[in-house]
C-alpha cells in the first residue's frame, strides 16, 4: 500500500451491478440468479446495493420482476437497499415492499432527457418534484442521478455551467447525494475536477459514475478523490451500460476499483477475492467473460 496524500481513508461504494448492471443485458436474467447476486454482493461486503428499478416492463424488460425480487431477497439489518423510480406509480410500487431509499435518474442534455425521460430538461423536474416529495413524506431517503454529465452522443460536449444547474436543481427537492454520471465514458480527469469544483454544495454532498469506453474511468475516480468525493458508483465485473445511449459501455467494475482503493490504502469494507469470486459466478451465468481486467486476472491465477 502506498498513501497519497490527500485522499480520503475511507470511500463508500455504491454498487449498481443488480440494477444499472442487468438492465442492459439483452435477455432476462432468471430471478433466481439475481437474488443469489445480492446476496453474494452482501456477503463479500458491499453495504449499498442498488437492487432493481420499477420502471414500466415496457421500458425496461430485464427489470419487469423487481417486485418479485424484493420479496425474495433478505433485507439484512445495516444493508441499504435503493431502487431506481421513474415516477409516482414507480415510488408507490416501492413504498408497497417498504423501500427505505430510491433514485431518480435525471439528464443534463435535451436530446437525451427527451430519449429517456420523454421530456425536455425543464418539465422533467415537474415529475421529479412530486416522487421526492411524496417520498419524504414517507421517510423514505432520495437520492438523484444526472447523466451525460460530461459528453452526450448527440449534443456533443456539454457545459459544466448546464450540468450544475440540473445538478443544483436536484439537490434543491431534497435529494441527500448527487451522482455525477458520465454516461458514455468521454471524461477526463481535468474536465472531472472542473465539474465537482463548479459545484457550490462542495464534494460532500456528490457522488461519481463512471463509465470505462475510454479506458479513464479509474483515472476520473482517482481525481475525484483528491477533489474530496467519498461516495463511488460502481458495477460488480463492470457489466452494464445503457438502453438509450448505445455508445454507453460497461460501467467502472467494482473489483478494479476495490483494487486501486486497497493499494492506496483506502478502506471499502469489501472482500475482493469474495466479490471477484461473484463476478466469475455471474458471468459464467451471462455466459461471457467478465469485461474486468482484475476479475479476469484474480480468476486467470487460479486455472
Amino acid at each position: 500500500m502506498y498513501r497519497i496524500d490527500g485522499l480520503p481513508e475511507r470511500v463508500s461504494i455504491y454498487e449498481v451491478g443488480p440494477r444499472d448492471g442487468l438492465q442492459n443485458e439483452p435477455a432476462v436474467v432468471p430471478l433466481e440468479v439475481k437474488a443469489e447476486l445480492v446476496e453474494r454482493l452482501v456477503d463479500a461486503g458491499l453495504t449499498t446495493i442498488e437492487t432493481t428499478s420499477f420502471v414500466h416492463p415496457d421500458w425496461v424488460p430485464q427489470l419487469a420482476d423487481a417486485s418479485d425480487l424484493l420479496r425474495r431477497i433478505e433485507r439484512r439489518p445495516g444493508i441499504r437497499y435503493p431502487v431506481l423510480v421513474p415516477n409516482l406509480r414507480g415510488l408507490d410500487r416501492a413504498l408497497e415492499h417498504g423501500v427505505t431509499e430510491i433514485a431518480v435518474f435525471g439528464s443534463a442534455t435535451e436530446t437525451f432527457a427527451q430519449r429517456n425521460l420523454n421530456r425536455s430538461v425543464d418539465s422533467q423536474f415537474t415529475m421529479f418534484a412530486p416522487v421526492v416529495a411524496r417520498a419524504l413524506e414517507n421517510g423514505v431517503r432520495v437520492r438523484a442521478y444526472v447523466s451525460m454529465c460530461f459528453g452526450d452522443p448527440w449534443e456533443g460536449p456539454v457545459p459544466v455551467s448546464q450540468v450544475v444547474e440540473v445538478g443544483r436543481r436536484l439537490l434543491d427537492l431534497g435529494c441527500f447525494e448527487l451522482s455525477l454520471g458520465d454516461t458514455i465514458g468521454v471524461g477526463t480527469p481535468g474536465h472531472v475536477r472542473a465539474l465537482i469544483e463548479a459545484f457550490p454544495c462542495g464534494p460532500s454532498r456528490l457522488a461519481v459514475h463512471f463509465h470505462d469506453t475510454y479506458g479513464q474511468a479509474l483515472a476520473n475516480t482517482l481525481e475525484a478523490l483528491r477533489c474530496g468525493i467519498t461516495v463511488v458508483d460502481a458495477s460488480a465485473g463492470g457489466i452494464g451500460g445503457c438502453p438509450y445511449a448505445k455508445s454507453a459501455t460497461g460501467n467502472l467494475a467494482t473489483e478494479d476499483l476495490v483494487w486501486m482503493l486497497h493499494g492506496l490504502g483506502i478502506e471499502t469494507g469489501v472482500d475482493l477475492e469474495s466479490l471477484v469470486a461473484t463476478s466469475g459466478w455471474l458471468a459464467d451465468r451471462l455466459g461471457r467473460p467478465s469485461p474486468s481486467p482484475v476479475v479476469r486476472a484474480l480468476l486467470g491465477k487460479e486455472s
